[in-house]
């Protein structure tokens, strides 16, 4: 089991930051990563849909022979996670709670913000994650929605992006806020962004990064960490337009994005 990969899923792109994370904390595992671009976004459908989708990327996951799958979807992760861990009998791994946990370390007012995706937002399961943790602090959050195309089109750092970055911000810098919750795969790359609109003095935290932390903890736990560094790439599948998810998936990674192919889950 040790030597096994590491199994990585999104609705699209977005969760790259996560497996780029997996690949700086813990570089001597393999990783396959799945796309399922033919069916993005998941944030926009039912949640017995989402749960369908989820369950169909997990099994192809399974069928590579990984170790352990992260869900690296806000939206699968709120309503889909488990379900997963019912069915399958590999650790399951989502982003919101790692993220939740992460805020409620370091807040010290007790006022948490978070942002993502409407779906997200409105699935409040940050909210509820954080709460569950401390039901005596205040969450506040807001929805982004044009940060992902933002991100995909390449203009973190534009000036479009800063100026959606103040709007949206502003509401939750009027709470007091001192943590702020990137409730969304695709965030991270607005980082400096974000923090040059909240400033120092709060706190920006990277479900990404926090869930890579939180795997590489859980691997050493049930002892799966690989003993012999792995020399592989990791292995990207999508299910629909592999030259665009090349193009703006390695924009996410920061390195060209190569061995990528199409498959179906139908």
């Amino acid at each position: 089991m040790p030597e096994r990969a590491i199994g990585v899923f999104d609705s699209g792109v977005g969760g790259l930051t996560v497996l780029r994370e997996l690949r700086r904390q813990i570089p001597a595992e393999d990783l396959v990563y799945l796309g399922d671009t033919a069916r993005v976004p998941y944030g926009t459908k039912s949640a017995p849909t989402v749960c369908r989708y989820a369950g169909e990327a997990a099994r192809f996951l399974i069928d590579q022979q990984v170790k352990l799958i992260v869900v690296a979807c806000n939206t699968a992760s709120a309503v889909a996670l488990e379900q997963l861990a019912e069915n399958f009998q590999v650790p399951i791994v989502g982003v919101i709670v790692p993220g939740a946990r992460r805020a409620l370390e370091v807040s010290h007012s007790g006022r948490i913000g978070v942002i993502g995706t409407e779906g997200t937002v409105r699935s409040r399961a940050y909210e509820r994650a954080i709460l569950n943790g401390n039901p005596n602090v205040s969450v506040f959050a807001a929805a982004c929605p044009l940060f992902v195309p933002l991100a995909e089109e390449g203009w973190a750092d534009h000036e479009v992006a800063r100026m959606a970055a103040h709007e949206y911000v502003r509401p939750l810098l009027e709470h007091d806020i001192d943590t702020l919750v990137l409730g969304c795969t695709h965030y991270p790359l607005l980082k400096r962004t974000l923090q040059n609109i909240v400033g120092d003095s709060v706190v920006l935290i990277d479900s990404a990064e926090e869930t890579a932390k939180t795997v590489a903890a859980l691997l050493q736990q049930e002892g799966l960490r690989r003993q012999v560094s792995s020399t592989a790439e990791p292995r990207y599948f999508v299910t629909d337009i592999p030259d665009r998810f090349k193009q703006v998936g390695g924009a996410f990674l920061g390195d060209s994005l190569d061995n990528v192919a199409t498959i179906s889950l139908d």
